[in-house]
């Protein structure tokens, strides 16, 4: 009995610090639970960033693909509603050629690997692939995700202090898992709806995040994971949220003279 009474306290302070840390988004006005205030975002993306780089071959020697990243970057930061963010972001090239793959870290650091930028075929297909990173550090998405992971945390813990049964551990863990990749997969399709509105504020065309997810496809043939399992949706799959989304934002059809 004791051993469930502690359960069933870790369990409600897991519930009570994830349910009261409700903070307001202040580019997006969305209501979010997040376990960082910006400025910790901040200071955990400036902290991470070597090591993201490390892990990813390095930062890339070729000066003018660092030019390229670090100059759109800018500009779609300046020329779009994210500039009103409080983040401080920092465009980079990783050296790794054959990953194809682009990441954000929370407060700003974006990194793009030299495999994927092989692949781009136009500044707008670029400005696409930086414009959905944008927007996972404007969404706060991995300030969310480590809210529910703390909260995973601890109600797995409960479960183990109230059973002492560690298979009902590891059964929790799989099960919470499933539960934060599908909000991943739902942060990736809100970060493509403001990748699209990001570029096209700064002037490019935001059907060239569709040749993105055309060339992700390919690059992903033969290698693709179930949906359900993965954190990304199938790019064939967000190129239909990515035409609705651009529907949505033009209705009178993409206006003429954006960067193709």
């Amino acid at each position: 009995m004791a051993r469930w009474l502690i359960a069933l306290v870790v369990a409600l302070f897991s519930l009570v610090t994830y349910c009261t840390s409700t903070s307001e988004n202040p580019v997006t006005g969305e209501k979010q639970r997040v376990a960082l205030k910006p400025e910790e975002e901040i200071a955990l993306g400036v902290k991470s960033a070597p090591e993201m780089a490390a892990r990813m071959g390095g930062l890339s020697a070729n000066a003018e693909a660092r030019a390229l990243v670090q100059r759109m970057g800018a500009q779609l930061v300046r020329d779009s509603f994210a500039a009103k963010s409080p983040y401080k972001f920092s465009f980079h090239v990783l050296a790794d050629p054959k990953t194809i793959n682009a990441f954000a870290l929370p407060g700003g650091p974006i990194f793009v690997t030299e495999g994927l930028l092989r692949q781009l075929r136009s500044e707008a297909e670029l400005a696409g692939v930086l414009g959905h990173e944008i927007g996972h550090v404007i969404a706060r998405h991995s300030s969310e995700q480590l809210a529910k992971a703390q909260l995973t945390q601890g109600l797995i813990g409960a479960a183990v202090i109230g059973s002492g049964d560690f298979t009902a551990a590891q059964i929790g863990q799989v099960v919470g898992s499933m539960v934060n990749m599908r909000y991943g997969r739902d942060d990736e399709l809100e970060s493509d709806a403001l990748g699209i509105r990001i570029m096209a504020e700064a002037g490019y065309d935001p059907r060239a995040m569709i040749r993105v997810m055309e060339t992700l496809a390919k690059a992903s043939s033969g290698s693709r994971q179930p949906e359900f399992f993965s954190t990304h949706p199938h790019p064939e799959n967000r190129q239909a949220r990515i035409r609705e989304e651009i529907a949505k934002r033009f209705p009178q059809g993409v206006p003429e003279g954006l960067k193709k």
